[in-house]
């Protein structure tokens, strides 16, 4: 009994210290969403650690506004991680490249919800994509390209 006691205390030590180095990120999303619920997961499977807010529509179309987001970059989810703004379906290894680098940008964006991004690869079938760097002025940047099959 000891050496089970022993091993599951262990263990316990073990996943507190993986969710300790997990990187927080605050997810706003509208209810329901099962793209953004996929992508949340996406997240957790790679080392952060979402938190999801539900908002109605017209309220997180403000705090995409708020935000930095321009309009043509929007897509359904928007999170924050670490002072940058993450719009979409945004890869975690760009996520993770975003805050190696530390550009002077107020985030990341995948506009629309392409297929066979994170969240969205609900078959073999894959969309080419960018991940777009928002500069603070508004403009954007290739940041990433994903090619399509």
């Amino acid at each position: 009994m000891r050496l089970f006691t022993l091993s599951a205390v262990f263990s316990l030590g073990l996943a507190a210290q993986a969710i300790a180095q997990s990187i927080p990120i605050d997810v706003r999303k509208t209810n329901g969403c099962g793209c953004c619920l996929a992508w949340m997961y996406h997240l957790e499977e790679n080392g952060f650690a979402p938190t999801g807010e539900d908002m109605f529509a017209g309220l997180l179309f403000q705090f995409k506004r708020d935000s930095g987001i321009p309009q043509g970059m929007t897509s359904c989810h928007t999170a924050l991680v670490d002072g940058y703004v993450i719009e979409g379906h945004v890869p975690s290894e760009d996520i993770r490249r975003l805050l190696t680098e530390r550009p002077d940008a107020v985030g990341l964006a995948v506009p629309e919800m392409p297929l066979g991004s994170p969240g969205m690869d609900q078959s073999r079938w894959r969309e080419a994509y960018d991940v777009f760097l928002i500069n603070r002025d508004g403009s954007s940047e290739i940041f990433s390209s994903y090619s399509g099959n």
